[in-house]
């Protein structure tokens, strides 16, 4: 089988449905297989997707384990030698995205993984490479202080603004992508490993593609492709520092963050983004 699926889901059966249709849509045919790795099954939420989309393999859970074991039950039966990793607010629009995606990989053996560039429903583009996190990116993300110059700077290097002015559409070297549309071969992830589930929400797919620098492979953005992100950023930043007090997602984050640093430290490497 050529092509494994995966699509993660928690409590988003219309958005999920979308996704589906436009996988069915332009990615239907006998060499590929579509996982949905529910995160909290909604018994008649199940039904309703397994009447509508039958070809798909549809994976029930009691209870939310985190996004990083939910992609991982589908990695584990995922039968394909490349995978696709998808939120389920994913849509794709074009036939050739992801066979672009797929040719890529098979022609650079270097490459790990790889992302597509992400766009908003009016057609803007999304941030989805970044250079690794340090304390310093956390606070100014999490502050007033990324009103600031020198935070505007120091975050606009960590989105890599300038990289993707100068890039002219072509494939970049990046740190980290951001794990809504992530394509790797499964032998690949089969050597570096399944997602940390210590991480409930946030930064394993900054841990992902850490792993699969050190493994000697590289983490490509690739803007050549290009598919559709319903992103609501439910972390978004309200309050400033007086938010971690208020909203769980920012709590999360926060502990995502002290588990990363504990796992590695400090010290920041610099893979592909310079």
């Amino acid at each position: 089988m050529l092509l494994s699926i995966i699509v993660t889901n928690y409590k988003t059966t219309e958005i999920l449905k979308l996704c589906l249709k436009s996988f069915r849509q332009n990615l239907e045919g006998p060499d590929q297989e579509i996982i949905v790795a529910d995160a909290e099954t909604d018994p008649e939420a199940k039904m309703e997707i397994e009447d509508s989309f039958p070809e798909v393999i549809f994976l029930e859970t009691k209870e939310n384990a985190g996004f990083g074991a939910v992609v991982n039950r589908g990695l584990k039966i995922a039968k394909g030698d490349y995978i696709f990793i998808a939120n389920s607010d994913i849509v794709i629009n074009r036939r050739e995205d992801i066979q672009k995606m797929i040719d890529y990989l098979a022609q650079n053996k270097n490459v790990g993984l790889l992302g597509p560039a992400l766009l908003n429903v009016n057609g803007s583009r999304q941030n989805s490479c970044f250079r690794f996190y340090t304390p310093l990116i956390i606070l100014l993300r999490r502050s007033f202080l990324d009103k600031t110059d020198f935070g505007k700077k120091i975050l606009g290097r960590f989105s890599m603004e300038e990289e993707m002015k100068k890039n002219n559409g072509q494939p970049i070297e990046v740190d980290w992508l951001m794990g809504s549309a992530l394509l790797t071969k499964k032998e690949l992830a089969t050597k570096v490993g399944l997602f940390d589930e210590r991480f409930f929400m946030y930064f394993e797919d900054v841990d992902w593609c850490r792993r699969f620098w050190e493994a000697g492979y590289k983490v490509i953005y690739f803007p050549q492709a290009q598919l559709y992100h319903y992103h609501i950023q439910a972390s978004k930043k309200g309050l400033g520092l007086f938010d971690v007090f208020i909203s769980k997602y920012t709590r999360i984050h926060l502990a995502s963050a002290v588990k990363y640093f504990l796992k590695y430290g400090l010290k920041t490497p610099r893979y592909g983004a310079r």
